[in-house]
């Protein structure tokens, strides 16, 4: 398993459902929130762990995080 944490301070930038966004990192993406992303997967499959699936996102529904 690896785990994974980087700091991106204001500069996310996320392409999902056509629409672009650009700052800090959405906090229902699964992959973290504010300046950080934090996520694992598995080494074996390459697969994202945590709970899925995930509720759309305000990316998806065209809204500001």
């Amino acid at each position: 398993m690896a785990y994974i944490l980087a700091h991106c301070s204001d500069m996310c930038s996320v392409d999902l459902a056509g629409r672009h966004s650009h700052g800090y990192v959405p906090r229902d993406l699964g992959i973290g929130g504010g300046d950080d992303v934090q996520l694992r997967y598995c080494l074996d499959c390459g697969q994202l762990q945590g709970r899925f699936p995930l509720s759309p996102t305000n990316i998806e529904a065209g809204r500001e995080d």
